[in-house]
């Protein structure tokens, strides 16, 4: 028997907030930088400079965000890549634990979506025009909800790995 192994690549949309703060931190740091050259407080003003050039380099970078769906045999990966350049492995799950999985605005979920308790994953893209899908899924110490979207190959592994647990319709 194979091996299934796929993969799924999806661009987290970037939101009005993620644009705001941006250009915030740029205009910030230019604003530092042109106080450090034509004011008498020039020291601080180079040391605020540098502090949000600091702080420019760490965080514009989380503002452009893809994750990758790794799916092998059963174990789902998450890795979430930033600038096409920093890449983090964020969740990892065996579907052996799920205990529910279905679209995500499906009635199969109404007992779970009420749960104030469950510690939420998104990984989806954000855009309103994609299917995503919702599992609970049992964690180390909690019931966790992820929200991603998978392409049909991942799915149809689902069903055939979980069959009761997975709705995909």
């Amino acid at each position: 028997m194979s091996d299934l192994y796929t993969e799924v690549i999806v661009k987290r949309k970037a939101t009005m907030k993620d644009a705001v703060l941006k250009a915030l931190l740029i205009a910030a740091t230019v604003l530092a930088v042109l106080a450090a050259l034509f004011t008498a407080a020039g020291m601080i003003g180079f040391l605020v400079a540098v502090a949000l050039l600091i702080a420019d380099y760490f965080l514009i970078p989380t503002f452009d965000v893809e994750f990758e769906y790794l799916y092998v045999n059963g174990e789902l990966d998450v890795d979430k890549i930033m600038s096409k350049q920093k890449r983090k492995r964020v969740y990892s799950a065996d579907i052996k634990e799920l205990e529910i999985m279905a679209p995500s605005n499906s009635h199969a979920l109404d007992s779970y979506n009420h749960n104030g308790n469950l510690k939420t994953y998104d990984f989806s893209s954000k855009e309103a025009d994609h299917k995503t899908y919702t599992m609970i899924i049992k964690g180390e110490k909690e019931l966790q909800r992820v929200i991603f979207e998978p392409n049909d190959v991942i799915l149809k592994d689902m069903k055939r790995v979980a069959p009761r647990e997975v709705n995909i319709d």
